[in-house]
């Protein structure tokens, strides 16, 4: 049973890393944050690729529920491939990216800067070239993993979306939440769902679900699965699962929800209730005493925040369940550090 001593390394520095960027953030993110606040966007358009894609995900609901403005995702092939400039003047263009060197998001961002958008970058790499095409540069300051799955950075990757829009809103409870993060981080790790170990080493399949801030989530944990444990899972909106996903549901594979701390909790647990009722396995992460099936996580304290947190106890056991399924999680079969796509 080989244990991914790297992601282990890396799972255990997210919480000194996001205590680090948050000071790197200040004055980045007060530049950009004066600038929208002064010239507000009628939209964000994100830009992302792999987990990055999900933490875009996660700016998606932060700044439409926070700030009331909608975001929309890049299609990065309307610039690489068919070289259409969008109409982007004064909107905010962020890319969020570990290695800042995916061909397409270059590219977009290049194109979104020539139309006059307002260019930000949240990547990693502070020297890479997108961070050189970007005209503010938020860096993430996880500095290197050691595992090919980005882990660390996505966690990083969270909490500066976190700190972009604390800071943007003004809103002293996010700033609060935020603050308090890097000591979460801490005990999330340490939380213990070995309990779902044996329903998840034993399938080939899986559905992820989560609402609200944990949608990202419950993403990301369906594409480490894939990555690290060579686990089919598939992610979906609680709301969403609704729309066809639903008749899969049988005995033969484990659902894990996401449950989050806010007014979406209440859809999470009746689909959860609904599903067992039809004979699903139903692992649910969230606060209560312990039962069966149930994950635990922290007491709530800010929803954006706890879902971050939740990540980080999935992460650790994710480590667990590769070594169970005798997968090398730190070198995934077939992939690379850096992705380069166009």
């Amino acid at each position: 049973m080989k244990v991914a001593a790297g992601m282990e390394s890396d799972l255990r520095e997210a919480a000194a890393a996001v205590e680090r960027q948050s000071n790197v953030l200040t004055a980045p993110v007060k530049d950009l944050t004066g600038e929208l606040n002064r010239q507000p966007p009628r939209v964000v358009i994100t830009c992302a690729r792999g987990s990055s894609a999900h933490a875009a995900t996660f700016a998606k609901h932060l700044f439409e529920l926070r700030l009331g403005i909608p975001v929309a995702a890049a299609a990065p092939n309307i610039a690489t491939v068919y070289r259409r400039e969008l109409n982007l003047k004064d909107q905010l263009f962020l890319a969020i990216s570990q290695s800042g060197r995916s061909d397409d998001l270059i590219e977009s961002a290049m194109m979104a800067r020539a139309a006059g958008a307002v260019t930000a970058a949240i990547v990693n790499d502070a020297n890479s070239p997108l961070a050189e095409v970007c005209r503010i540069v938020l860096p993430l300051g996880a500095g290197n993993e050691r595992s090919i799955a980005a882990t660390k950075s996505f966690i990083a990757s969270l909490a500066a979306l976190l700190q972009l829009t604390a800071s943007w809103t003004a809103d002293a409870a996010m700033q609060l939440a935020h603050a308090r993060l890097p000591d979460r981080l801490a005990q999330a790790g340490r939380l213990d769902w070995g309990s779902a170990l044996a329903a998840l080493s034993a399938t080939d399949s899986l559905i992820a679900i989560g609402r609200g801030p944990t949608l990202a989530i419950a993403r990301e944990a369906a594409l480490k699965l894939k990555e690290t444990c060579e686990l089919h899972a598939e992610a979906f909106s609680a709301a969403e699962f609704h729309h066809g996903p639903i008749a899969l549901i049988s005995g033969a594979f484990p659902i894990v929800a996401f449950n989050p701390s806010d007014d979406a909790a209440g859809s999470v647990t009746a689909l959860v209730a609904d599903l067992r009722r039809k004979g699903a396995r139903v692992l649910v992460a969230e606060p209560g005493n312990p039962q069966r099936d149930r994950l635990p996580v922290l007491q709530p304290a800010y929803p954006e925040a706890d879902a971050i947190c939740m990540v980080q106890s999935f992460y650790a056991l994710l480590v667990k369940l590769a070594a169970e399924r005798g997968t090398d999680a730190d070198r995934p079969r077939h992939l690379q550090k850096v992705t380069r796509t166009r």
